[in-house]
């Protein structure tokens, strides 16, 4: 008996354990976060998204621990004590560890933001459901652990869990527990009856699994009640996330935060620090659009659905993420509104003539062909052009004749 309590109480590989998923889980959570975007419902994707990395690991760790406590059962069968006890024990550390190990993860990834005060129901539901999914994994990877005590289980659960997590048909599948979420859209609000099913999907069938297998080891036929109960809601929630239809977000339409020099840009407040570098990037351009229809007064980032708009001194950009040249993405993104052509008979010819004043525009080298004397003239000599051709260009019916 006292060899049996020796073996219960050592847990180093728990210990160990914890920050090893909080580690892998906050890693993959930052990887998953867009550059620069400190909202909630990013942020609580990007944890959710962890899971598909920390999930396999602590599933791992379950079937090495369901295996290794397989193996010791002959001496726990000297104690007087339930069957399913040991059992039980090893899961209910096991689930201890993983979860904790799971929100040490998140609070990691949501360091940033814990103290901005913005924390929802809907953003409750999406730990929870990140939660639900790793203890799922867990359970499912203890108890193979348990029914099939082989060395082999452990690398068989982490490539089934990993597998799980990876290849899922969308939508059909993507949105069951640990979910494959598209990219964030910060102009979206996560929803909550998603996640909560997801969360009731995820705890339904752990709880089924481990009470089959109670029923199974103690021979109590009593306990198939409640199995069918929690299968029953497993259904119900899949009903739920089916009638989703992979949507987990709704549009939403937060204030801007805007800068007013050198023209008003106005972003998502999560995407504030954008500010002082868009500015500078779009000034050339607006300066070389002003004495033209096409001048700009103010430019507002629009959802990612949405196409760019320009006209009437109001733009609208796209801004995804602050990554490494943003601002160029957007300036060229204007540039390409701006200057592309449609389809049509005279699109080909005059290509090439508006590309020479599209890198005018947007301040980068001119193409050499074909030959103009664009290139040669003084800056302000362009601009008067540019007044002049205005509709010539928005138009793409620049020739060579428009330059002489």
């Amino acid at each position: 008996m006292a060899r049996v309590m020796r073996v219960d109480a050592q847990r180093w590989s728990l210990l160990v354990a914890l920050p090893a998923l909080a580690g892998i889980g906050a890693v993959a959570g930052w990887r998953s976060l867009p550059v620069g975007l400190h909202d909630w419902d990013g942020t609580v994707r990007a944890a959710e998204a962890s899971v598909r990395w920390a999930g396999p690991a602590a599933a791992a760790l379950a079937a090495w621990t369901g295996v290794r406590g397989r193996r010791l059962d002959y001496l726990r069968s000297l104690a007087a004590r339930s069957p399913a006890a040991a059992p039980l024990h090893d899961l209910a550390l096991l689930l201890v560890v993983a979860l904790a190990a799971h929100l040490c993860g998140w609070a990691l990834v949501a360091g940033r933001l814990l103290g901005d005060g913005g924390f929802g129901a809907a953003q409750a539901a999406a730990v929870a459901a990140g939660a639900g999914a790793t203890g799922l994994l867990v359970v499912a990877g203890y108890l193979v652990g348990r029914i099939w005590p082989r060395a082999a289980a452990v690398p068989a659960v982490a490539a089934a869990a990993w597998a799980w997590c990876a290849f899922r048909p969308a939508p059909a599948w993507a949105l069951l527990p640990p979910a494959r979420l598209g990219p964030v859209d910060p102009f979206e609000d996560l929803l909550v009856g998603v996640p909560a099913a997801q969360a009731g999907w995820a705890a339904g069938l752990a709880l089924a699994l481990v009470l089959a297998y109670t029923a199974w080891l103690t021979r109590r036929s009593r306990l198939l009640g409640p199995v069918g109960l929690a299968l029953g809601a497993v259904l119900g929630c899949t009903a739920w996330l089916e009638a989703a239809g992979g949507v987990v977000a709704e549009p939403a339409q937060p204030s801007y935060v805007c800068r007013e020099w050198p023209v008003s840009v106005c972003v998502h407040p999560a995407l504030r620090e954008a500010l002082p570098t868009l500015g500078a990037a779009i000034a050339p351009l607006a300066t070389r659009l002003a004495g033209t229809p096409g001048a700009i007064k103010r430019m507002e980032q629009i959802p990612g659905g949405e196409p760019v708009r320009i006209g009437r001194g109001t733009v609208g950009f796209h801004l995804a993420d602050l990554s490494p040249g943003y601002e160029r993405r957007v300036v060229r993104e204007l540039g390409a509104a701006l200057g592309g052509c449609r389809t049509g008979p005279g699109s080909a010819a005059s290509a090439g003539y508006q590309a020479q004043v599209v890198s005018w525009l947007l301040d980068e080298p001119m193409p050499v062909r074909p030959v103009t004397p664009f290139g040669h003239w003084a800056e302000g000599q362009r601009r008067e052009w540019f007044a002049r051709n205005y509709r010539f260009f928005r138009a793409c019916e620049l020739g060579r004749a428009h330059f002489m």
